[in-house]
């Protein structure tokens, strides 16, 4: 692996070729932080795909591609004097100084989630009125969920019991078919979201990541869906021409594989 001195020297030349590129390319020199934000959160979704395949090599690419935005962002900021790379790097070396006592300074923790209740304190002390604004507003819905129950737990707030949790999605399940029993949308809606809650919620007492979970299944479901396409193909017989039961036989193999 490199030394701390070539890891240095490999952003240093990072950063001199990003100066080259805000000056001389035409593409780079047009950027704003709003015109690179969706690019950002597509390469933050292409990471979050390759570590899910658990391929290391991808993983250092889309790395690669993260921290040249990260620089991206930097040099604006320096072009318009409000902050730069060097600002960037000792923000958040102070942060994480500040919020580790018990590694800066004499405090003393047990474990891992008394780590995360410091946290959250140390956030609330530091002039934030609520531990939930440090959720984007922005996350997709069921990762905001997740962070909003970890958030809330830093501080207590929480269940004791995993069987606690599982009465609650039973209890919004019943909800949820009193509702579809009444037919009234609106109210659907709502239970629904209610028992995606609950079930994210349950998902966190099981230490399952319920957004690895769903996009494992995902995949799964591509991948013998895909498996059923090829087959009607060397059938030479479209999927709309296809009855159910025909598809089945070919989604119990793909299962079996």
């Amino acid at each position: 692996m490199n030394t701390r001195k070539t890891q240095l020297q490999a952003f240093d030349r990072l950063l001199t070729i990003m100066d080259e590129l805000r000056a001389q390319c035409p593409w780079d020199k047009k950027q704003t932080m709003q015109s690179l934000r969706h690019l950002t959160i597509e390469e933050t979704y292409e990471l979050g795909d390759a570590i899910l395949d658990d391929d290391l090599n991808e993983v250092k690419k889309e790395l690669g591609d993260l921290l040249l935005h990260i620089v991206f962002y930097a040099k604006i900021g320096s072009e318009t004097n409000d902050f730069d790379m060097g600002d960037v790097c000792n923000e958040i070396c102070e942060k994480l100084i500040h919020r580790h006592p018990h590694i800066y300074s004499d405090a003393v923790v047990a474990d891992e989630e008394e780590v995360k209740q410091n946290w959250e304190k140390l956030k609330l002390k530091e002039g934030k009125k609520s531990v939930l604004e440090g959720v984007p507003k922005s996350l997709p819905a069921l990762v905001k969920a997740s962070r909003i129950q970890d958030k809330v737990k830093g501080v207590g707030f929480d269940w004791e019991e995993p069987h606690q949790v599982w009465d609650k999605v039973q209890e919004e399940l019943q909800e949820l078919q009193e509702e579809v029993k009444v037919g009234d949308q609106d109210k659907m809606e709502a239970e629904f979201g209610d028992v995606l809650f609950s079930m994210i919620n349950y998902a966190r007492f099981l230490n399952i990541n319920p957004e690895d979970a769903l996009e494992r299944t995902n995949k799964k479901f591509i991948k013998r869906f895909q498996y059923l396409e090829n087959k009607a193909g060397e059938l030479g017989k479209p999927l709309m021409e296809m009855t159910l039961a025909e598809m089945d036989v070919f989604w119990d193999e793909a299962k079996k594989l």
